[in-house]
């Protein structure tokens, strides 16, 4: 009888062994596993957060210039100093807008013969930390700015002179504005990568000047009726035109400068790197 139960218990005590360290082995396993798999985890956490950390540079793109101007192509670069300060410089092409030439009785717009120019900016900025719960570039900005818009258009006018006669009339017009202020901003950053820059708010001073040449040789008031034409035709589309330029200098002399109140303004779209 022993011998019958010492063989039925014998067997059966060491499954049981057996098997109970085979659980102890998988569960020495299961728990190497997640020690692993959280170590992983943590050290991807790590270098996520590193990388955020790490991405100082963003290219913007101008999204604003293009609703306003032709052939407006501006691409900044913003470089983050510290968890507070960065600076950014912008620059680009860019040309008068399209303006639908006041055609009258006397004066006519025939052909646009070359349009051009170009922008250069650069502010610095300061990311306010009370404002802000993230560091730069993300949050609440202001700083000083500087900007520099030229513009060219060559243009083709047929002329009805005060003799009676027809004229072919070329014309050169250039614009030159460097502007001096002060922004307000805000810059949103999604998943580490994509920024959206925004300057709302940005006075400065302006200094503008405004010329147009003739190929012609025109008489006083040829000169001057043609001069109020183009005058007409900018101001229509022109941002800020009305106030910036004296328009009855320019009608009379065919170059004016000012200085007057300017202002920035934009939206940008931006990759982090």
């Amino acid at each position: 009888m022993h011998k019958i139960v010492g063989f039925v218990v014998g067997p059966l005590l060491q499954r049981q062994e057996i098997h109970f360290k085979t659980k102890i082995i998988f569960m020495r396993k299961i728990i190497l596993f997640a020690m692993i798999l959280s170590g992983l985890m943590q050290t991807a956490s790590a270098q996520k957060k590193k990388d955020s950390v790490n991405l100082k540079n963003t290219i913007h793109f101008n999204i604003t210039n293009p609703l306003i101007f032709n052939k407006s192509f501006i691409i900044g670069y913003e470089r983050v100093l510290n968890p507070r300060r960065s600076f950014s410089i912008n620059f680009g092409t860019q040309s008068f807008p399209n303006t639908e030439e006041r055609n009258t009785d006397s004066v006519q717009g025939t052909r646009v013969q070359d349009r051009t120019g170009f922008n250069i900016s650069a502010d610095y900025r300061f990311y306010l930390a009370k404002e802000n719960k993230y560091p730069a570039p993300r949050g609440v900005f202001i700083g000083p700015y500087y900007s520099f818009n030229q513009f060219r258009r060559n243009n083709s006018w047929l002329l009805k002179s005060t003799n009676g006669s027809s004229l072919q009339v070329d014309s050169k017009i250039n614009l030159n504005v460097h502007t001096v202020g002060f922004e307000l901003g805000y810059q949103f950053v999604f998943w580490d990568r994509l920024a959206i820059d925004m300057v709302l708010i940005g006075p400065g001073i302006a200094a503008y000047k405004f010329t147009a040449s003739f190929a012609n040789n025109l008489s006083a008031a040829d000169r001057e009726k043609l001069l109020a034409a183009i005058n007409d035709a900018l101001a229509e589309k022109f941002p800020g035109y009305s106030w910036a330029i004296d328009e009855g200098e320019f009608q009379k002399t065919g170059t004016t400068n000012s200085t007057n109140i300017g202002y920035r303004y934009m939206v940008q779209i931006g990759f982090r790197f």
